[in-house]
C-alpha cells in the first residue's frame, strides 16, 4: 500500500470516527469517549489533512471552524414554503382544534404526535445524495437567507446522513438554539472579556447565527433540532410523522426525545400539563407544545389556510410578559464582583410563576430603559427562568418616581466600585477580601496556574467558606489537619495532602503570585511581565498608571485597573497577611524596557507536543528573546510552532496566511537546542 493511499483511508476512517462521535454525544446524548480523546482524534486529522490538503474533503469535521467574513447573506427562495403555526392559549381552543380535524376528516378520534415548542430560530437544511449543501433561515416563509457557512460550524448538524442508501434529496425543517447550561457559559465569557450580555438563548442563538463572521458562529455553543421535512425526493415512504421523526434520528439527525404519540384532547392537555411541569428542568427553552395530526394522509387532506397547516397548532404557555411596579431598586455582588441593579417589584404572575425581583443587567441599561423606583414596568421571564425588566411605561410614571444612582461602595464588604473604560459592568474592587467573592478568589488563588495548590477544589473551598474557617486566601495558609479532616470527604491522609500542597506552595514566584491576587485584565502572560518589569510587588504596588503602561501590552484600561486593584486597602491588608504568614518569591532588579532581543514585538502560539522541550521551555525561551507568547492566533501572530498532534489552532494559522514552524525550524531560529 502506497503511503498516500494510507494516508487517505486513515483520513476516511477519523472523518468516520469523528462524526460517529458527534452522533454519540448529539443525537444520541452517550458519548462513547472523553473530550480528550475526541480532540486527538480530531487534531490527528488536522494534522493529516494540512500535510496532504488534496486529502480534505467538504464534508470533513475539520470544516467546521468557520471561514472568511461575508459582506451580506445571499436570498434563498423555499421550495416548499416554511409555514407559521396558527396559536392556541387555552384548553377550549385545544378542544377546538381537535373537533375541527375531526369533523374534516369525518373520523371520531385522531391520533397526534405531540412536540415541544423550542424557542429558538427555523432553519432548513439540503441535502443531496446524503451530503449537506444548503441551509437557510425562515426569513418570510418564502424567501430566507443563505446561512450554509455557518451552519456547518455546528456539530450537532450531520455534513453527511447515515447509512448506504440516502434520499436523492432531503429538506430537513429544524431549530437553531442553545442550551440554558451553554447559555450561561456564553455569558460568563461575555462578562470576563467585558462584552455585552445575550438578553437570553434565543437571542443568542438568533444573533449567533447571523454572524457575517462565521468564526464567531464556531465559538458559539449552538445546537440543532429536526422535527420536519420540507421537499424530499426518494428514501422510504413513510405513513406516520412519528415514523418520520425516527427515520430522520436514524440518518443521524438530533430530534428531540420530548416526543410522544397521543389520542385525542384529553391525550394534548395531558402532554401540555406534563412539558409545562417539567419545563424549567429541561436542558433548554420552550414557549409551549405543537400537535401534529400523526397520519401524512390525513395532514394532506387537512391542507393549509392561509399561511398555517390546519394539521397543526401551537398551545402556547402562559404570556411572558407582565407589567408590574417598581417597589426598589437593589444592588447585588456577583462572585466575580459585577456589581447589578435589580428591581424589586409588586409581585406579579409572569410565565408560569410569581416573579418579585427582575435583572436590570447594568447602569448603562438601566439609564437607557430609563427604569426609576415607582415606575410601572413591563416583566419577561427571559429564558423562562430569569426575569427581567423590559421597559418601563413612563405614560403611567407616578409623580414620586426617583432616579437610581449606582453605588460608590459595595454594599457587601464596603470596598470601592470601579467601572473600567469600555466595560459595561461596574465592579467591586476588594477581591481578596469581599465574601461575595470569597469562593471564586480563593479557587483562583489556588488554581494550578496560580499557587497550584492541589487538592484544593471546588468542593472543598465550598466547605471551608460556608463554614466559615477561611475568608481569605491568607487563611488557607492557617488551617490546621484539624480543621480539614471532619469536611466531607475528607479523612486524615487526604487533609494531610492538602496540608502539605498548603505548604509546598509558600515559595512560588512572583508573576504565580501576581496572577493568583485575580486582577481584573491580568492574565498570565500580564503577570509575568509586569513581574519582570518591577522585579519585586512593593514596586507594583506603588507603581503609577504611568509606570504601568510601560509594560508591555498594558494600556490605561489594564493599568487603572491594577492601580485600583492595589489602592484597595482591603487587598492591600490580605497581602500583607500573606507575606506575614510565610509566602515568598525571589526578587530581582526591576528591568528597564521588554521587547529587546531577536524576537523584540514578535508574537508567537504554540500548539501540539514538542520533543525537545515542554510548552514552558518553549515558552521561556521565546520570552528570553523579547518574544511573546499567547493563547490563540490572530492576524497579529507573527508565529505559530506547531509540534506533534496540532490542534485547531493549526488550521487557524493556514487559513489566516501566518508562518507554521515546526519543530526543527523553531529550534533553528532559536539558533539550536540549546539556544547556542
Amino acid at each position: 500500500m502506497t503511503g498516500l493511499k494510507k494516508e487517505r483511508e486513515r483520513a476516511q476512517a477519523l472523518r468516520a470516527l469523528i462524526e460517529h462521535h458527534n452522533y454519540r454525544y448529539y443525537v444520541l446524548d452517550d458519548p462513547e469517549v472523553s473530550d480528550a480523546e475526541y480532540d486527538r482524534l480530531f487534531g490527528e486529522l488536522v494534522k493529516l489533512e494540512s500535510a496532504h490538503p488534496e486529502l480534505v474533503s467538504a464534508d470533513s469535521p475539520t470544516q467546521r471552524v468557520g471561514a472568511a467574513p461575508l459582506d451580506e447573506f445571499a436570498a434563498v427562495a423555499h421550495r416548499v414554503p416554511m409555514l407559521s403555526l396558527n396559536n392556541a392559549f387555552s384548553e377550549d381552543e385545544v378542544a377546538s382544534f381537535d373537533r375541527r380535524c375531526r369533523e374534516a376528516l369525518g373520523v371520531d378520534a385522531l391520533e397526534y404526535v405531540g412536540e415541544p415548542k423550542f424557542d429558538g430560530l427555523a432553519i432548513s437544511l439540503r441535502y443531496e445524495a446524503g451530503a449537506f449543501v444548503q441551509g437557510a433561515t425562515r426569513g418570510d416563509g418564502s424567501t430566507g437567507e443563505d446561512v450554509t457557512i455557518n451552519l456547518r460550524t455546528i456539530r450537532a448538524i450531520p455534513l453527511r446522513l447515515r447509512g448506504a442508501a440516502p434520499p436523492k434529496v432531503l429538506e430537513v425543517r429544524g431549530e437553531v438554539l442553545i442550551f440554558r447550561e451553554d447559555f450561561e457559559r456564553l455569558n460568563r465569557r461575555q462578562r470576563e472579556h467585558g462584552e455585552k450580555e445575550f438578553a437570553n438563548p434565543r437571542n443568542a442563538a438568533a444573533g449567533s447565527l447571523r454572524q457575517l463572521d462565521s468564526r464567531i458562529t464556531a465559538a458559539r455553543p449552538l445546537r440543532f433540532y429536526a422535527y420536519g421535512i420540507g421537499e424530499a425526493e426518494g428514501g422510504p415512504t413513510r405513513a406516520r410523522h412519528s415514523e418520520l421523526l425516527d427515520w430522520m434520528a436514524a440518518l443521524g439527525l438530533p430530534v428531540c426525545a420530548e416526543r410522544r404519540v397521543l389520542r385525542g384532547a384529553g391525550d394534548l392537555l395531558e402532554f401540555y400539563r406534563d412539558l409545562a411541569e417539567r419545563r424549567a428542568a429541561l436542558a433548554y427553552d420552550i414557549d409551549g407544545v405543537v400537535y401534529k395530526v400523526n397520519s401524512l394522509e390525513q395532514q394532506r387532506r387537512l391542507g393549509f389556510v392561509a399561511r398555517a397547516p390546519r394539521f397543526a397548532v401551537a398551545h402556547k404557555f402562559p404570556a411572558e410578559e407582565a407589567a408590574t411596579e417598581v417597589v426598589a431598586i437593589e444592588v447585588q455582588v456577583g462572585r466575580t464582583g459585577a456589581i447589578t441593579p435589580v428591581a424589586r417589584l409588586k409581585p406579579v404572575f409572569v410565565g408560569g410563576a410569581t416573579v418579585t425581583n427582575a435583572t436590570l443587567h447594568n447602569e448603562d441599561e438601566l439609564k437607557r430603559k430609563d427604569i426609576r423606583v415607582g415606575d410601572t414596568v413591563i416583566v419577561r421571564r427571559a429564558g423562562d427562568v430569569i426575569p427581567e425588566v423590559v421597559r418601563s411605561l413612563p405614560e403611567a410614571r407616578p409623580a414620586h418616581a426617583r432616579e437610581f444612582k449606582m453605588p460608590a461602595h459595595c454594599p457587601v464588604c464596603g470596598s470601592g466600585v470601579i467601572r473600567l473604560p469600555e466595560e459595561a459592568v461596574a465592579r467591586c474592587s476588594g477581591g481578596l477580601y469581599c465574601p461575595a467573592q470569597r469562593k471564586q478568589s480563593i479557587l483562583h488563588f489556588a488554581s494550578r496556574r496560580a499557587m497550584d495548590i492541589e487538592g484544593l477544589g471546588e468542593k472543598l473551598v465550598e466547605q471551608l467558606v460556608d463554614r466559615e474557617r477561611v475568608k481569605t486566601p491568607a487563611d488557607i495558609y492557617a488551617l490546621e489537619a484539624s480543621m480539614l479532616a471532619d469536611l466531607e470527604h475528607m479523612g486524615e491522609k487526604s487533609a494531610q495532602n492538602v496540608l502539605d500542597a498548603i505548604e509546598h506552595s509558600r515559595r512560588t514566584t512572583l508573576e504565580r503570585f501576581i496572577y493568583a491576587l485575580g486582577i481584573r485584565n491580568v492574565g498570565e502572560a500580564t503577570a509575568r511581565d509586569l513581574a519582570r518589569r518591577f522585579g519585586g510587588l512593593d514596586g507594583l504596588i506603588r507603581a503609577s498608571e504611568e509606570d504601568l503602561q510601560g509594560v508591555r501590552d498594558v494600556g490605561p484600561v489594564v493599568a487603572y485597573s491594577i492601580r485600583r486593584f492595589f489602592a484597595e486597602a482591603h487587598n492591600r491588608h490580605v497581602i500583607g497577611e500573606l507575606r506575614a504568614r510565610g509566602l515568598t518569591w525571589p526578587e530581582q532588579a526591576p528591568q528597564a524596557s521588554q521587547g529587546a532581543g531577536r524576537f523584540g514585538g514578535k508574537t508567537f502560539v504554540l500548539t501540539g507536543t514538542l520533543a525537545s522541550m515542554t510548552r514552558d521551555e518553549a515558552r521561556q525561551r521565546i520570552e528570553a528573546g523579547g518574544g511573546k507568547v499567547a493563547g490563540s492566533v490572530s492576524k497579529k501572530t507573527d508565529f505559530v510552532v506547531a509540534g506533534a498532534d496540532p490542534g485547531s489552532k493549526l488550521a487557524t494559522a493556514q487559513e489566516l496566511g501566518v508562518a507554521v514552524l515546526d519543530e526543527a525550524a523553531f529550534l533553528q531560529l532559536l539558533g539550536g537546542p540549546r539556544g547556542g
